[in-house]
């Protein structure tokens, strides 16, 4: 009797212990012993995540430029929409818009371009090209791959994350020529001689890919940088206007663009607040 007492016993002890290091496993110290013997142990990088984008909606108002495009001033303005399906992946969709304010878009190269044409020769009628977006929409898949944590001063610690996204989109783009201006020379000679002419609306369907970055203030707020790209085929340009071509080319618009993203609905309360 007293030995199966003590063979009874013993096999608690043995079930208990190992009941006890099956919940211990998953528990930092488990791991580290476990990874002190040699053996490989799967954990999350992040740990307790300031923010948590599962599961919620962001909505963020950005305002950007276009500085790719040498011979127009473009500043954008619009608004971002996303539904987070989990912490590395959301679909969304932005629309911007960008004011078409005339002459005044002119940058200084096209005024320079025109008149240097004019000035070589005025029995040649040459005519600069330019398009200005003037309203773009997308839709796109977004892949968060990358969450981090920067210590900056002290205990202050900066959480953020690195997403790509690609999509199809709209634009809306508004082709014109530069052309020199005897009425404005004549008129003004303060004001460059160049005008606007041969306007003409035309929509794309191009290509739309991103990068940005998200740095998370609060747990509902988060400032996003961002660089996103519109690729279209379009018309070759057309600088004299009695030689037409039909040729094609490629045409990258690029916008970047800051903004403050809202989230909702509440995240769940957390452990401790960094």
């Amino acid at each position: 009797m007293t030995s199966l007492r003590s063979l009874m016993a013993g096999a608690a002890i043995l079930l208990g212990m190992a009941a006890t290091s099956s919940t211990a496993a998953a528990s930092p110290a488990e791991d580290a012993l476990a990874e002190l013997r040699g053996e490989t142990v799967d954990k999350d990088v992040v740990q307790n995540r300031f923010f948590e984008k599962s599961k919620r909606f962001e909505i963020a108002p950005v305002i950007g430029l276009v500085p790719n495009n040498p011979m127009v001033k473009r500043y954008t303005g619009g608004v971002l929409l996303a539904y987070h399906f989990s912490e590395t992946f959301a679909v969304g969709g932005q629309i911007i818009y960008s004011p078409d304010l005339g002459n005044s878009d002119l940058k200084d190269l096209t005024n320079t371009l025109v008149q240097i044409a004019h000035n070589g020769s005025s029995d040649i009628e040459f005519q600069q090209p330019l398009d200005k977006v003037t309203l773009g929409a997308t839709f796109s898949a977004n892949w968060i791959p990358v969450y981090g944590k920067i210590n900056l001063v002290g205990e202050t610690v900066l959480n953020f994350d690195l997403y790509g996204s690609a999509g199809l989109g709209m634009l809306s783009v508004a082709k014109y020529y530069a052309v020199y201006s005897d009425e404005i020379a004549l008129s003004d000679p303060t004001k460059p001689p160049v005008t606007l002419a041969g306007q003409e609306n035309v929509v794309r369907v191009p290509l739309n890919l991103a990068v940005g970055a998200d740095f998370f203030l609060t747990q509902t707020l988060a400032l996003k940088i961002e660089a996103r790209s519109f690729i279209y085929i379009d018309g070759a340009p057309q600088y004299d206007p009695d030689q037409p071509t039909n040729d094609k080319q490629v045409y990258p618009v690029i916008i970047t663009s800051a903004g403050l993203s809202m989230y909702f609905p509440k995240m769940p309360d957390r452990i401790s607040n960094f």
